[in-house]
């Protein structure tokens, strides 16, 4: 049985971000969605993605903006946010384990529900107007 690191450095957040979103582009729930939304741009999300992780995770300002607006209207409902944490975790849960490995799953959970509130209040504003 191999024994598994924890996310230390930027490399292993790239081997973490590169799989899971290898694993998003091939899921037919969310595959879709992000195939269309991102289309040609998969490279510049990836790049986002990487600093994204490295500054929640080792405090290394190295994503700057707010991630939540370009999310804000996306086709997607509570399924589509339980799906993402099903396959990060999955995804994470594979290659690396630790404290660390614990908190990007944490994170990740949290911002998958804090955006699914966000989206659902944002959408009831709009129906209450």
């Amino acid at each position: 049985m191999t024994t598994l690191k924890d996310i230390s450095n930027i490399e292993d957040i790239k081997i973490m971000v590169d799989t899971f979103y290898a694993n998003v582009r091939k899921d037919n729930l969310l595959g879709p969605i992000f195939n269309d939304k991102l289309q040609n741009r998969w490279a510049e999300h990836l790049e986002k993605m990487y600093g994204f992780w490295q500054t929640i995770l080792f405090d290394v300002r190295a994503y700057s903006g707010t991630p939540f607006p370009p999310h804000k209207q996306l086709p997607v409902e509570k399924t589509h946010f339980d799906r993402w944490i099903m396959l990060f975790n999955t995804t994470i849960d594979a290659q690396f384990a630790g404290p660390l490995t614990e908190e990007a799953k944490m994170r990740a959970t949290n911002m998958a529900h804090m955006f699914n509130h966000k989206i659902d209040y944002f959408r009831n504003q709009d129906k209450a107007l």
